[in-house]
């Protein structure tokens, strides 16, 4: 009995020591989730890419001011003329080189095409906007994800590794009382059998962190990640404020997505002006400075001369008909209004449905996490009253096993459950459209400094 007491007292000690090394060391020189953001937001490629579309949305919403802007070209030409005429007169069998030089400029008076271009151009650079401000979101989340997958692994290794040492030492413990004869060689061989799939799991577990970590890693473009454990005592945040209806409005005037679809309908409108265009006139303002000389004479005379051309007009155009492109051209721009529209409906309606999923999602998170904590000082206690019963010979080893099993099963899951909370109020800030960088700091304050 005293052997059993002791063993048991040694799987307590070597257990929690095992933890807790285990913690200490995965905290040495670990980075925080904020640091680990700014490293995937410099090598990230989508979201560089989200940043490349935007600088050049930039520049393509300048040149939508071009049709409204003057033009302004210089001109200039040399000449050389062989008159060879019969029959022979004074001017005929000679030659000449005429010579020009002039500025010209034109003035857009009334184009309504062009307006229509300009004003796409600045709609266009209001989605780009969005789709930056998406794209840093879903890195967000990408990261953050990223991250506590890595923890959780650890986790889940670390709690492997703790149940392998307790089985090892209830293995231990029965093959001392088998041969002292105080115990049968079924609960030898029920804690080898134990021992043995804990040894798979943490083969499996060891693989699965490794995968993260490769993941993560990918992610920020940098080896030797090592992210921190949250801190012991850490209370996680409750639900935001309002309900699930107030945070569907919410994402209803923030979310990206939508303003996205909001702005390529706008877009769709301005091509149907740009189309009706074609049955309009244009009117241009023209000026214009042109000399020409001619030396060693022209076509009519034999002496060099020079001209000068000062002009300022107006021009305009009046389209008749172009083979029916501008109504069928109409025909398609109204078409594909229609399909704008309905993307954004469409948009609408699965930002509505990812903003009460990732609501519900993290209600049900929270709820679970209180439930397990319950879980975990029950299995405890369970734990506890196995191994007294089994000092007393009221319970068998498998009793202590299947404890030993449930409580890190529980711690497990656990861990992870609060994991997910934390991630789960990111992603319910970016199905609202509301998420920022800055709200990775409140989460970063519950790691371990």
């Amino acid at each position: 009995m005293q052997q059993k007491h002791t063993a048991l007292t040694l799987f307590k000690r070597s257990s929690m020591s095992l933890l807790v090394g285990l913690a200490l060391a995965s905290t040495a020189q670990a980075q925080s989730l904020t640091e680990v953001f700014d490293m995937a937001k410099g090598y990230d490629a989508a979201y560089l890419s989200a940043q490349a579309q935007y600088q050049a949305n930039l520049a393509k919403a300048d040149q939508g001011k071009a049709g409204l802007l003057p033009t302004v070209g210089l001109s200039g030409g040399a000449t050389r003329t062989l008159f060879d005429i019969t029959p022979t007169n004074s001017l005929s069998n000679r030659g000449y080189t005429t010579q020009t030089a002039g500025v010209n400029a034109s003035q857009p008076l009334y184009r309504p095409g062009n307006l229509a271009s300009y004003r796409q151009s600045q709609k266009s650079l209001d989605a780009a906007q969005a789709a930056l401000a998406q794209a840093e979101q879903d890195l967000i989340v990408r990261t953050s994800q990223a991250y506590f997958d890595v923890l959780g692994a650890q986790d889940s290794l670390t709690f492997v590794k703790a149940q392998k040492a307790a089985v090892g030492e209830q293995l231990a413990s029965a093959k001392r009382n088998f041969e002292v004869g105080t115990s049968t060689i079924t609960d030898t061989r029920e804690a080898q059998a134990r021992y043995d799939l804990v040894t798979a799991q943490e083969i499996a577990a060891d693989n699965d962190l490794r995968v993260k970590k490769v993941a993560l890693e990918i992610l920020v473009g940098k080896s030797g990640i090592n992210p921190r454990n949250l801190q012991a005592q850490s209370v996680l945040p409750p639900v935001p404020e309002g309900s699930v209806d107030a945070w569907v409005n919410i994402s209803e005037q923030n979310h990206p997505g939508i303003q996205q679809a909001r702005t390529n309908l706008e877009v769709a409108q301005l091509e149907i002006d740009k189309a009706r265009a074609g049955h309009k006139p244009t009117v241009d303002f023209t000026l214009g400075y042109n000399v020409q000389k001619n030396i060693n004479g022209a076509a009519t005379s034999l002496s060099s001369s020079q001209a000068t051309i000062a002009s300022a007009g107006i021009t305009a155009n009046l389209p008749l008909f172009a083979g029916f492109a501008t109504q069928n051209r109409i025909r398609e721009t109204v078409a594909l209004e229609d399909k704008a529209r309905n993307d954004l409906e469409s948009a609408q309606r699965q930002v509505a449905q990812a903003t009460r999923t990732a609501y519900l999602g993290l209600q049900s998170g929270l709820g679970q996490v209180k439930a397990l904590e319950a879980a975990e000082a029950s299995s405890q206690s369970a734990l506890d009253a196995n191994k007294l019963g089994y000092q007393v010979g009221v319970r068998i080893n498998i009793d202590v096993l299947n404890s030993q099993s449930q409580l890190f099963q529980t711690k497990r899951d656990l861990a992870k459950a609060r994991y997910d909370v934390l991630v789960g109020q990111l992603k319910l800030r970016q199905a609202s459209g509301t998420l920022k960088a800055d709200d990775l700091q409140s989460i970063n304050n519950l790691l371990q400094k």
